[in-house]
């Protein structure tokens, strides 16, 4: 049991850390790029992804300094900061590594190429402009690693329990874009010029393209880019992968295949994730944005529930 319970948590981890590599470089490489077009804001563009990410503390500590460059460099290459994409990968690295023998060595070769390419480098990515480059190997090397689980791992309980922490994580993220996105939007409410409305609509347009969404949100909403709507879309829409309603389902699935293999074992990790997915099924947005039942925050920490019970069910018991 034991050693089921450490393999089953290196590859719920794993899941974790290759959709964070993935989600941070989405968001750096779109706010990089637009952040090139607001000249002389680069505090009040680069804050709102810092208190996303967390570590502007530490950033500062650090670097001395906010800015495009700093920035940049704390969220993919410093070791320092966990949520970097460079530690991001390292740590599922980490954790494949004790697992060669139980996956396809196509899953460890390439989660091991992917940290010899992108782990070791530095400012000279930005240097010669390279950061769409250096973003989008990460974000392709997740998809790589994802697609290869896909056609490979045998949809056992390890593939239930990377898919949890993929599922677990992406709604996560989305869920934390969104709660930025509102908090930035009440301290610009009594800014009403044309410069700061534009600044709004880029940083919508930047949580859609975050999350590849710009495209398919288009295609469903054609009336442009409405804050109301677009959170709509992201927390809501049971067609669109990266959703947080559609990774609460794919939670709940995961975690209901996980509960076939040991039946009954653990109601409570069950009934929380299906408690996530019928809030998410029966809320409008109105209820969440301006009622606030249930809030960001809430659902949220429901998300932040079921990962501490899987924690607390599968990989903390004797």
């Amino acid at each position: 049991m034991l050693l089921l319970s450490r393999l089953a948590e290196n590859l719920f981890w794993i899941g974790r850390y290759m959709e964070r590599a993935e989600n941070t470089a989405r968001l750096l490489n779109v706010n990089y790029y637009a952040g090139l077009e607001v000249s002389g804001r680069a505090r009040e563009y680069w804050t709102p992804l810092l208190e996303l990410t967390g570590g502007e503390s530490e950033l500062r500590a650090k670097y001395g300094r906010l800015d495009a460059r700093s920035v940049s460099s704390w969220m993919a290459f410093d070791r320092d900061n966990p949520s970097s994409i460079a530690s991001s990968l390292a740590r599922a690295r980490e954790n494949a590594r004790g697992l060669r023998d139980r996956i396809p060595s196509e899953m460890w070769e390439s989660v091991n190429r992917s940290y010899l390419t992108l782990c070791f480098e530095n400012g000279d990515v930005l240097d010669r402009d390279g950061l769409f480059e250096y973003c989008a190997a990460a974000r392709d090397a997740s998809q790589f690693f994802f697609g290869i689980a896909f056609a490979t791992l045998p949809r056992d309980e390890g593939w239930s329990f990377m898919r949890a922490g993929q599922m677990l994580e992406r709604g996560d993220n989305t869920l934390r874009v969104l709660q930025s996105r509102f908090k930035d939007a009440a301290a610009q409410t009594e800014r009403a010029d044309p410069a700061g409305r534009t600044l709004q609509d880029q940083r919508w347009v930047s949580a859609l393209k975050g999350a590849s969404a710009y495209e398919a949100y288009r295609k469903r909403v054609h009336t442009g880019i409405h804050p109301l709507k677009v959170t709509e879309f992201l927390l809501l829409d049971d067609y669109f992968p990266r959703s947080v309603r559609y990774s609460a389902e794919n939670l709940h699935e995961a975690l209901s295949q996980i509960d076939r293999h040991h039946p009954g074992a653990h109601p409570e990790i069950l009934r929380l994730s299906r408690w996530l997915v019928a809030r998410l099924q029966y809320a409008r947005v109105t209820d969440i944005v301006q009622t606030q039942d249930p809030s960001i925050e809430a659902l949220l920490g429901d998300f932040n529930r079921v990962g501490a019970a899987i924690n607390a069910a599968y990989f903390e018991e004797e």
